[in-house]
């Protein structure tokens, strides 16, 4: 099967616009044979708000406006997307990313890591497990940008059966998290990774590029450059990363990142501890 990763400039606040691009991508991601096609963070509004009233009119609910043609298009073209949005909840914002499948709607994943940076000074951390998005194309888990420089997000996703880590990102110029935290992520839980980061500049950010399809081995199978806009695509066998059991050498190297954990030993991961306050 074919994926497809985004790499795309967002205008901030120009939401019509940005969600032209969207649909212009997917068609041409989706009839070039892609049934899971993935966007940036933030896609659909923009990231480097200055308060959260400036964020609040581009924000929606799900289903929403943007969503609900998203599935259409989803329908029509077989595929399934993922894309970066601001959610409207009762009175809460969150930094969030849709999950739309030819089924419809399947929900969202809310940003649980939030840095001090753009909207997420803003945005309320995420409020509900990770979750596995069971799709008509895969099974599918969700971080966000900062979420996958913490290995335990992609862990609990792994252990709850997802086959592909999708990581919409907004990666800034000067981050080093693209060289080695995509490739961390798939070879620690065996399981196939992308990555798609944002170009081009937004209130004076510059952001990365370097979007990224990684196998289960850490193998990169589609890497971007850091200035244009592109379409990243790669065949995969998502189910071969439920195959976890690593065979080098028959009967003397063999092994298993996920049946030869140690749990018992773990108990300081889950300790919790005081959150200070941003400063």
């Amino acid at each position: 099967m074919k994926i497809a990763v985004v790499q795309m400039d967002v205008k901030i606040q120009d939401k019509a616009e940005n969600l032209r691009k969207i649909h212009d991508r997917l068609n041409m991601a989706a009839r070039a044979g892609a049934r899971i096609v993935l966007f940036p963070e933030c896609a659909l509004t923009g990231y480097c708000f200055e308060s959260l009233e400036e964020a609040r009119p581009v924000a929606e609910t799900v289903p929403g406006p943007s969503t609900e043609s998203l599935a259409r298009a989803a329908r029509e073209l077989n595929c399934t997307v993922i894309a970066g949005m601001l959610e409207l909840s009762q009175k809460n914002l969150f930094n969030a990313a849709a999950v739309v499948s030819p089924a419809g709607v399947l929900g969202t994943y809310r940003k649980v890591h939030l840095p001090y940076l753009g909207i997420d000074r803003y945005a309320k951390p995420g409020d509900v497990p990770f979750h596995v998005f069971t799709t008509l194309h895969g099974k599918v888990g969700v971080n966000i940008c900062y979420d996958c420089s913490f290995p335990e997000p992609g862990r609990v996703l792994k252990l709850k059966g997802a086959e592909l880590l999708a990581i919409p990102t907004n990666w800034p110029a000067g981050s080093d998290t693209y060289q080695h935290v995509p490739s961390a992520r798939a070879i620690e839980n065996h399981i196939f990774v992308a990555a798609a980061n944002r170009v081009g500049e937004e209130r004076g950010v510059r952001f990365a590029g370097r979007s990224q399809i990684v196998d289960f081995t850490g193998k990169m199978l589609a890497e971007a450059g850091e200035t244009e806009e592109t379409i990243l695509e790669a065949e995969v066998d998502l189910v071969a990363a439920s195959h976890n059991r690593v065979t080098r050498i028959p009967g003397l190297w063999e092994f298993d990142r996920i049946a030869d954990r140690r749990p018992e030993m773990y108990a300081e991961i889950i300790q919790v501890e005081p959150h200070p306050p941003h400063s």
